[in-house]
């Protein structure tokens, strides 16, 4: 956090309030606190680029939390703050309900302090890292722009490789910045649940050998409900183990997906690298305002291994289904009763030599036989200049072709959708 953004908490339970921004302020933490939704919508307004992360109620008086937050993604400037919610509200389908509407994590009351400061750091950091990399890759596309003076096929080749390098360097280091934290608490995690377990068999054995407690602590076990909370803290801990371990899964996945093989070919299963770049644009297929979520239809065949470079291949993938994306978005901006879709079925064909082949298809806005023909050529792109170089498929059929001695072909109609295919020697 900079040392003027702060945290909005919004919780109409003057306790819930006290005790959060007491945990808060004790780690430096600056704070600002909401009583409901409208009146969180309203300080927003005027200072909504100073909030690093919002800890949002479910139930509130007024509109609750799940409208509040999709009040906060439908509104460009609060989009990509990040919303945990907070809830007692243990069952799945509200969880489900809140992370659909775009908040990026629970925390269930009652709180423990230690867990609370851990989610909020680790989402803290993944937002700052999120941010350089959207710097840096805005500042590598500035870059490419100012290179037009030199020949297009150097220009390419110089591109194709700083470009990966760079953004490489970048997913790995946000990997390895995740991997920290996330290790910590997949590593005591394990310890805490035992302890859990050790204390309630004390607890259990002094209920069976003291079954009549004096009126004090009688009064304590049905004012503390007692039994509950053991039960809930033990889904508490089990609940953080699954979030920490799928964002160990995450970690890996982008350290796979930012190989740089660029010298030695190895052997390399397709299919785990579409479904790493799949995962990388996880937060483009998901719904957004009036957008529906974009259906992804995988159809995938009995590849073999083939020998690839891996990384280079995870770059073509990346550029195909982004595209893919972009005409899907465009479509739904024009076009409310529709049905976003992207098909990639793989498959092995045996004419006119042994190759696998891969299909992305979409049901965007496809595109003219004009376009389509020019598709392929160094810096040519539909795009403004601020969203593309027109390098991109250039990059990639040189990547597919000349790199694997394999094929890239674009098929296309105009308001009916774009399919790539990849062909690429066994």
């Amino acid at each position: 956090m900079s040392d003027t953004s702060f945290i909005l908490i919004v919780d109409d339970n003057p306790t819930n309030l006290s005790v959060l921004a007491q945990t808060l302020r004790s780690e430096g933490f600056a704070i600002r606190i909401a009583p409901d939704g409208v009146s969180a919508l309203q300080q927003l307004e005027e200072v909504y680029n100073s909030v690093a992360l919002i800890l949002l109620d479910v139930q509130m008086p007024g509109i609750d939390g799940f409208e509040t937050c999709r009040r906060l993604k439908a509104n460009p400037q609060t989009h990509d703050i990040p919303i945990i919610f907070m809830t007692a509200l243990a069952d799945t389908e509200s969880k489900v309900k809140g992370l659909s509407l775009g908040a990026v994590d629970y925390i269930t009351k009652p709180f423990e302090g230690e867990e609370v400061l851990a989610r909020i750091r680790i989402h803290l950091q993944m937002r700052e890292l999120t941010k350089q990399l959207q710097q840096s890759s805005a500042q590598l596309e500035q870059r490419v722009t100012e290179r037009t003076s030199a020949l297009q096929s150097a220009q390419v080749q110089l591109v194709q490789q700083e470009k990966f390098a760079t953004i490489g360097q970048l997913i790995a280091g946000v990997a390895h910045e995740i991997n920290n934290p996330v290790g910590c608490i997949v590593n005591n995690v394990a310890p805490a649940h035992e302890y859990l377990n050790s204390l309630i068999n004390i607890f259990h054995l002094y209920q069976k050998h003291y079954p009549d407690p004096v009126p004090e602590i009688e009064q304590a076990l049905i004012n503390e409900d007692i039994d509950f909370v053991l039960k809930d803290l033990t889904k508490l801990i089990e609940s953080v183990q699954v979030s920490a371990l799928r964002i160990k899964d995450i970690s890996v996945t982008l350290r796979s997906f930012s190989r740089n093989d660029s010298t030695t070919k190895v052997l390399t299963d397709v299919h785990e690298g579409i479904d790493s770049t799949l995962l990388i644009l996880q937060h483009r297929l998901k719904a957004s305002g009036k957008h529906p979520a974009i259906q992804v239809i995988k159809q995938y065949g009995d590849l073999p291994q083939i020998k690839c470079y891996p990384g280079l291949l995870n770059q073509v993938l990346m550029n195909l289904l982004a595209n893919a994306i972009e005409a899907l978005e465009e479509r739904m901006e024009n076009q409310q009763e529709f049905i976003p879709q992207i098909n990639i079925h793989t498959q092995v064909n045996n004419t006119p030599t042994p190759c696998i082949t891969i299909q992305i298809a979409d049901n965007g806005i496809g595109m003219s036989e004009q376009i389509k023909q020019k598709l392929f050529e160094p810096l040519f792109t539909t795009k403004p200049a601020d969203k593309g170089t027109g390098l991109g498929l250039s990059i990639a059929r040189q990547i597919i072709e000349d790199k694997h001695n394999g094929r890239l072909t674009c098929s296309s109609q105009l308001g009916r959708g774009t399919e790539f295919i990849i062909s690429l020697p066994i």
